[in-house]
């Protein structure tokens, strides 16, 4: 067997099994066996906070800030902004006041820009300020959103329930999966030739009908999720290859291969969570809309 093969199945499987342990009710059953103050949340704070932080060094590299200011800025600011939200969340639970969280909303609109900006402004991309604002964007306000995506015990306040992000995984990963199946058996019209050469409509669309099935078994068999997982099973599928796009076009408008090589055979946490960091936004703001209605 090929040697970079059996690399990437060994590192994918770690990773699988890392991401199972803080996002699901295993890591605290486990863990909790040796450190009894391990809580589930606990885990799956400090996995959204690593990721965070792997993916800001990551972004520094791979931006090649220059050794100005901005450089040495990106984490601090960033931080205050991921403490910000976790904060809320953390001790206010997991819901959402339109009368004094306009700031979310803000959040959600600066994302937009910050795609927006790297697909048709990228020289602005070419400063150093123009690199902090877009690391802080791009990073910290996806991973604080991370934050209320799970939920919350109506009897016990302090109990939170983290399957949504585990099963936000799985519809990415299967999205992903079925994408790349489908477009390499039927794909021969490209999706965006000059950034993602390998992604075709033919792929997209049998990422969009699969992911939508898988949703639909989840929505059936786990009903107690917030929101309808078919619904978020779409929002993934379309969302999902744009995250894509976006850190193809990232690596490509910086010259680089690979976000970096924490992952062997992978590339780096943002090669990873591409899909996820907007994704996250998406899903965030559908569970907003939903509890309003």
């Amino acid at each position: 067997m090929d040697k970079n093969l059996v690399q990437r199945l060994i590192s994918g499987a770690v990773y699988g099994f890392v991401i199972i342990l803080c996002t699901t009710p295993l890591g605290e059953l486990w863990l909790g066996e040796i450190f009894p103050f391990i809580k589930e949340y606990y885990l799956f704070f400090g996995l959204m906070t690593f990721f965070l932080l792997a993916g800001l060094w990551e972004c520094i590299k791979m931006m090649k800030f220059g050794n100005s200011w901005e450089k040495f800025a990106v984490i601090p600011i960033a931080l205050l902004v991921y403490y910000r939200f976790s904060v809320k969340y953390f001790y206010h639970g997991f819901y959402f006041q339109i009368q004094s969280n306009i700031s979310e909303f803000l959040g959600l609109s600066l994302i937009v820009i910050a795609v927006v900006t790297l697909f048709r402004f990228t020289k602005e991309l070419y400063f150093d300020n123009g690199k902090l604002i877009f690391s802080v964007v791009y990073l910290a306000l996806p991973f604080s959103f991370a934050l209320a995506l799970p939920s919350y015990s109506d009897f016990n306040p302090d109990k939170i329930f983290t399957l949504e992000v585990f099963f936000l995984f799985v519809l990415i990963w299967s999205s992903d999966s079925f994408a790349y199946f489908t477009g390499r058996l039927f794909g021969k019209h490209k999706m965006a030739p000059k950034i993602s050469p390998k992604k075709t409509w033919e792929g997209f669309a049998g990422g969009v009908v699969l992911t939508l099935v898988l949703g639909f078994f989840i929505e059936k068999y786990y009903p107690d999720l917030r929101g309808n997982w078919m619904v978020v099973g779409f929002l993934v599928s379309i969302f999902a290859p744009l995250g894509d796009l976006v850190e193809s076009q990232l690596k490509r408008s910086f010259g680089v291969k690979d976000s970096g090589n924490l992952i062997p055979g992978h590339g780096g946490v943002l090669d990873r969570l591409d899909s996820f960091i907007i994704c996250v936004p998406v899903i965030y703001l559908y569970f907003v809309l939903e509890k309003l209605i």
